[in-house]
């Protein structure tokens, strides 16, 4: 017998888990008769995850602007250094421990909705040793930041500023390590709330930590404030697993947090590369752009008006980045409950809203670009490039939300790949040449770059919707039944032999 019939013999005890649907291709796709009434009962199972999310994406924004803050206190090196450390770190270090536990969505996701908590334990804790060990050479990498920089022709001081910075903040990588699966985690079983409030509480620390640390230490302070924020944040969330699976024992009899075999390592060590290029991919496309136009003729307005207009892309950031989790939370956990028709009415609400949002935020950008530019500068040439350039990044924003959706999309389906190729293609084949060749070649400057950067995410999104579109949810649903158990045979087995033994006594 097949995992899949396995699992689904399993599933007729569960009243929660039911078979799927017969949908065929057109069917799938031909939309839904009654569009507001499956919208609105989607939004509700929708809400209680997204809305935390997004709270909690808002506090860390929050946490990087005080930051930045409170080194623009220490002076313009301090501020030049520690700015340029913390996108080094973020490029080199954060981006890639977020994307490698991206797979604990797929997996943890699908076995969640397969009542497979074996496969959760083993999966947080397999993540976690991952993390752990690619800290090892991202260390060594941050140690040597200031050689790599100056390398690539950053003034010395600067670089040796952000040496320091990025020294202190080093103890945030085993922090990230457990950080990010332990969202992971709750995430995936629906459960954002405590995610929140301990962000929140962090958050509330952050503010007089700061002060503490930066009057005794300087830059080195304001470096550790961060890692202790987030060390707060790790120590709630780990008490609130424990007290969450001791109150729900039968959690704990599972077990299952070593039962982790070579199959299992390959298996997750597919789907995080996938996951960690994909949220690579992107993050690095940003950070090379904000490079090239450091060598516009206008540099120094130029960057200005980027950082200025990037920084209400990451406010919207926030909300995309919590929509794309909600998105794949819902749809692994239909997948792994073996719900065809109800994971492709996830996808498919997701996404209307992922245009709704594109443009609601697209608009409150149009709105803000007049009061925006003020907050950050004085310069009527950086307010004037801010208006103008904010223009072109609503359009941006009006692909951007569908685009996030559409990762998350692709994340709960355990087909990460499929995001890797599409950014692959549309940032590096098209948005930066492009780019490149509006700015430099035609003397566009700024919007050139932005040009290429719409015309990369357009086809971004048009790639991913056409991998949607074509999948076929049964399918989908029947491989979400042999990930997700994993172990169950072994269990199924474990039991029937302890039967025996007990029939025998």
């Amino acid at each position: 017998m097949s995992p899949t019939s396995k699992l689904g013999d399993n599933h007729l005890c569960d009243k929660t888990a039911i078979a799927a649907p017969s949908l065929t291709q057109h069917q799938q796709w031909s939309g839904p008769t009654n569009f507001g009434k499956m919208l609105l009962s989607e939004l509700k199972r929708q809400q209680g995850i997204a809305l935390p999310l997004v709270a909690m994406n808002l506090a860390w924004f929050a946490k990087t602007a005080i930051t930045t803050a409170f080194l623009g206190r220490l002076g313009e090196l301090n501020l030049a250094g520690g700015a340029l450390g913390f996108t080094f770190a973020n490029v080199t270090g954060f981006s890639v421990l977020n994307g490698l536990s991206g797979a604990m969505e797929s997996i943890c996701g699908q076995a969640y909705g397969a009542k497979n908590f074996r496969l959760l334990h083993k999966t947080l804790l397999m993540t976690v040793f991952l993390l752990l060990l690619v800290t090892v050479p991202i260390s060594f990498l941050w140690l040597n930041v200031d050689k790599i920089l100056i390398h690539f022709g950053q003034q010395r001081d600067i670089s040796i500023v952000a040496r320091t910075y990025i020294s202190y903040l080093l103890p945030d990588l085993l922090v990230t390590s457990f950080l990010c699966p332990l969202k992971a985690y709750l995430s995936s079983q629906c459960i954002t709330l405590p995610t929140m409030f301990s962000t929140g509480v962090a958050l509330a620390f952050h503010i007089p930590i700061n002060i503490l640390l930066s009057k005794a230490m300087g830059l080195r302070g304001v470096s550790m404030a961060v890692w202790i924020t987030d060390l707060i944040v790790v120590l709630l969330l780990a008490i609130y697993v424990l007290i969450l699976e001791n109150r729900k024992g039968n959690r704990w009899r599972e077990g299952g947090w070593w039962d982790q075999s070579v199959k299992d390592w390959i298996i997750m060590l597919k789907l995080s590369g996938s996951c960690c290029l994909n949220t690579c991919l992107e993050w690095w496309c940003y950070e090379i752009l904000v490079l090239l136009t450091g060598h516009l003729a206008n540099a120094k307005q130029a960057v200005g008006v980027l950082v200025i207009v990037l920084n209400f892309d990451y406010l919207l950031f926030s909300v995309m980045l919590s929509l794309a989790t909600c998105v794949s939370t819902r749809v692994s956990n239909e997948l792994g409950a073996n719900q065809a028709g109800n994971a492709y009415r996830s996808a498919f609400v997701s996404l209307a809203a992922g245009i709704i949002s594109g443009c609601l935020g697209s608009l409150l950008m149009v709105g803000a670009r007049g009061i925006w530019g003020p907050l950050f500068s004085h310069d009527k040439g950086i307010i004037r490039g801010v208006k103008k350039t904010m223009l072109l990044m609503a359009l941006v924003e009006v692909f951007n939300f569908p685009l996030a959706v559409c990762g998350g999309i692709v994340r709960g389906t355990a087909r990460p790949w499929m995001g890797m190729y599409a950014n692959l293609a549309g940032f590096y084949l098209l948005a930066l040449p492009l780019g490149i060749f509006f700015a430099f070649k035609l003397h566009l400057g700024l919007p050139g770059l932005f040009i290429g950067l719409l015309i990369g995410i357009f086809t971004c999104l048009m790639l991913l919707l056409v991998f949607i579109a074509r999948m076929n949810w049964v399918e989908e649903a029947g491989k979400a039944q042999t990930l997700a158990s994993n172990g169950q045979a072994w269990v199924a087995a474990d039991g029937a032999s302890q039967q025996t033994e007990n029939a025998q006594l």
